[in-house]
């Protein structure tokens, strides 16, 4: 049976543009929903001006200040009556904003986070418990490469935030992955825009499916924590317009988020928060946005340029932006219109929210049925990195020991924001025993008692955001691993890492495997392979670790990622066969962490001694600055071009099936207007599977650099049985040819010979196909803003 799919180009800078492809019964009625939401859309902006010419100038400042929170340690921080951290709302929420009774205004709560809500499971004086859903970080997520699975998982989590009564769950994040050191990459879903984009964009439109809002952050280039409220970020144009803010635009333009969340750092010596170019004439009026834009918490540090610059929302809010606020309005520093504005984008999301629709909420989420969701997507997002000799899927075995102590204390996901507070999480050992296998019980024992000797040593947190040390690795004697190499099949080696805000992560014991664990490693597979039984390493990472120092002493490894409450079942799910992994990368696994293109500048540079302190005396680090020099050429774009050879390359991931890639077919040789490429895919294997379809473009360089080639289109096949096929298509627009040039401001498609690849991987190439380009075209010309302050002209060619 074959079956067509024809999949819209994933990167449009005009969505309005794909009407002229369909027919007209499609497009009538896709301007039939347009209209309404324009309807919608009006009618709030009408209301909620309405309503705010009805607020004192007080009340309309309080509006646009959120209402404070008081953290463990730190002075309150609320404007008023209300308690911070909306304990009177729903305890652990992230904040409130500021309510009018006497206009029938309620506050609305706001809540973290990436990969499920994040609230307080207990309450006082309630003996009822209240836990959220860990769902999948988000690299696991944009593995799957299934924007309509990421969708149901939005849904599903969307759903918990209504049922507990929240009106805007602060998610996705979507910054690019620059560097594998990042300490927020597992909240990330890429290094590249047009995953991160699309799969961002999946996500909103499930979460706000129930009716709720997202936020997405961090806008634009929070990709490292180190000094990440201080730190300058230095890009050309063309970087930041086809890399960094590439994502967002994606995303804004495929599903209108309720809120967009400006980052920390310094954006080319301007605070994003506090650039008006950023929020307003790119975000705005470029891109169409029609939401309201909100500050990450504490972010920036001029109130009146934040509301200048389009900056709708502070939060969590202080006392003193009020005061500063109000001061500015009544010396003329500050327009009320410029207020009257940013109040009126906060009213429209107050008026579309749950909390002003009064809809009942139960705090009963049905948590059975999203962690069937959660377990299907880890499955469908965790990686096959290698699969020698067909160890897995298992066969033939029942007694496995279990190495490692992560092996027995699974990581569910990042800490911070970034956390859930789940009723549980299935570990590996858990997931194991659940489908039936037997553990080396001596070997079990061992470990359990050794992790709860050592976490009892362990201090107490001094702060939720703190990351908690990893337990050292229990040392295993070889007679020990030689006795139960005898009494086993096979054995099963966990890797675990973690990481979370304030800190990115570091080269020794963190990219690169412990001294301990790589003993641990040799040790094992030496006496197991002495015995002729296999070794499989799983990776319960949330981010690139080093696998090229260690790879060739595991028969198999399996890229867990960090995949929620369920991960251990979904792992068991993958080793068994019940689930053919279809998992690819989104990120590259280099040789060795020196071949990335941005270690000579990660995290940048300190440009003082004196360390910064913010509220309550918390860190925030020091004045620094980071250069992007690698410009465009991040991840795969600087690996392929030149010729670097990476561990495992963008977009690898194997299965227990193989595929075939017919022709590569175009209608036509020459390029007008757009070219439709269309490939068949065939299950050649004995095992039903699915495919990750990777369409990169070859643009010629007559005007820029550019690299070897660039992701423009992904789609992923159903579930093929042995010997079926489905044909994929590609529609592909003028605007997936362009590049920024920074000298016309323009997004430009040059003249020229275009080559189409679809592949496995960016590295593994099955058909390629050409067409020609007659002329130059102007796809978009753009705004001149947001230039770098030192010359770095050499990126923008």
């Amino acid at each position: 049976m074959t079956i067509k799919i024809k999949i819209l180009s994933l990167c449009h800078n005009n969505a309005m543009k794909n009407f002229n492809y369909m027919k007209k019964s499609t497009i009538s009625f896709c301007l039939f929903l347009l209209s309404l939401g324009m309807y919608a859309q009006t009618g709030n902006n009408a209301k909620a001006s309405q309503l705010v010419s009805k607020m004192t100038l007080e009340e309309k400042v309080k509006l646009v200040v959120g209402m404070g929170m008081n953290l463990p340690g730190m002075p309150s921080l609320s404007n008023g009556p209300v308690v911070g951290e909306t304990q009177d709302r729903v305890p652990g929420a992230a904040g409130t904003t500021f309510a009018i009774p006497r206009l029938g205004i309620p506050g609305i709560v706001v809540a973290d986070g990436p990969a499920g809500l994040r609230i307080q499971p207990t309450r006082e004086n309630d003996a009822a418990t209240y836990y959220c859903t860990a769902f999948p970080v988000g690299t696991l997520l944009a593995s799957t490469w299934d924007t309509a699975l990421v969708k149901k998982v939005g849904a599903a989590m969307g759903s918990e935030v209504k049922a507990y009564g929240v009106d805007v769950l602060l998610a996705p994040a979507l910054n690019i992955q620059r560097n594998s050191l990042g300490g927020r990459n597992f909240e990330y879903y890429s290094e590249d825009p047009v995953v991160a984009g699309n799969i961002a964009a999946a996500m909103v439109n499930g979460i706000e499916s129930n009716g709720v809002g997202t936020s997405i952050k961090h806008f634009v280039a929070n990709n490292q924590e180190t000094n990440r409220n201080l730190v300058n970020v230095i890009i050309s144009e063309r970087a930041l317009r086809e890399i960094y803010l590439k994502g967002f635009q994606i995303a804004v333009k495929k599903s209108q988020p309720w809120t967009v969340m400006s980052s920390y750092n310094k954006l080319n010596g301007t605070y994003t928060s506090q650039e008006h170019d950023l929020l307003t004439t790119i975000l705005r009026k470029e891109w169409g946005y029609k939401g309201m834009v909100m500050t990450d918490w504490f972010g920036g540090n001029d109130p009146v340029a934040q509301m200048k610059a389009g900056n709708d929302l502070l939060m969590p809010g202080t006392p003193e932006q009020v005061k500063v606020i109000l001061e500015a309005v009544h010396n003329g520093q500050l327009t009320e219109a410029v207020i009257n504005t940013n109040a009126t984008r906060i009213m429209e999301l107050v008026l579309a929210s749950p909390s002003y629709k009064k809809t009942i909420f139960n705090n009963k989420p049905d948590l059975k049925s999203n962690a069937i969701v959660a377990r299907t997507a880890a499955a469908e997002g965790m990686i096959l990195l290698k699969n020698d000799n067909n160890t897995l899927p298992l066969k033939q075995v029942k007694k496995i020991a279990t190495f490692g102590n992560i092996s027995y204390d699974f990581i569910a996901g990042g800490t911070g924001s970034g956390d859930v507070n789940e009723a549980y999480t299935i570990s590996l050992v858990d997931g194991l025993e659940n489908a039936g296998f037997n553990l080396n019980a001596t070997l079990k024992s061992s470990y359990e008692r050794y992790i709860k000797d050592e976490k009892a040593k362990q201090p107490a947190k001094k702060f939720f955001f703190e990351l908690t040390p990893p337990i050292p690795e229990m040392n295993v004697a070889t007679n020990v691993i030689d006795d139960k190499a005898a009494e086993s099949d096979i054995a099963f080696i966990t890797i675990g890492r973690n990481a979370g805000e304030f800190q990115d992560r570091k080269k020794e014991t963190d990219f690169y495997l412990t001294a301990a664990e790589k003993q641990l490693i040799h040790d094992v597979s030496a006496s197991f392979h002495a015995r002729q039984k296999k070794v499989v390493v799983i990776l319960n990472v949330g981010g690139v670790v080093d696998v090229a120092s260690w790879m060739n002493d595991a028969d198999a490894i399996l890229l867990a990622w960090q995949g929620g409450q369920e991960a251990g079942n979904a792992v068991a799910d993958l080793l068994t066969g019940k689930v053919n992994p279809s998992g690819k990368l989104t990120a590259t696994f280099p040789m060795q962490y020196e071949d990335e293109p941005t270690v000579k500048n990660f995290p940048g540079k300190n440009l003082s001694n004196e360390e910064v302190k913010g509220i309550g005396g918390m860190s925030l680090g020091f004045e620094s600055e980071v250069v992007y020099e690698e410009g465009v050429f991040v991840g795969y774009r600087y690996y392929n071009s030149f010729n670097v050879k990476p561990a495992f390359p963008f977009g690898y991931g194997l299965s227990y099936t193989s595929f075939n890639y017919g022709k590569l077919l175009t209608k036509s040789p020459d390029f007008k207007g757009r070219i439709i490429a269309t490939v068949e895919i065939t299950n050649t294997g004995k095992t039903a599977g699915k495919e990750v379809v990777q369409l990169y473009i070859h643009a010629p360089a007559k005007k820029m650099q550019k690299p070897s080639e660039e992701l423009k289109a992904f789609a992923k096949t159903k579930l093929l049985k042995p010997g079926e096929s489905q044909k994929i298509s590609f529609v592909i627009t003028a605007d997936d040819l362009a590049s920024f040039d920074t000298k016309s401001t323009s997004w430009i498609a040059e003249v020229g010979i275009y080559t189409l690849k679809v592949g496995a991987s960016s590295a593994d190439i099955k058909q390629t196909a050409q067409f020609n380009l007659a002329k130059d075209i102007i796809t978009e010309k753009c705004n001149k803003v947001l230039m770098p302050q030192v010359n770095i002209d050499a990126l923008n060619k």
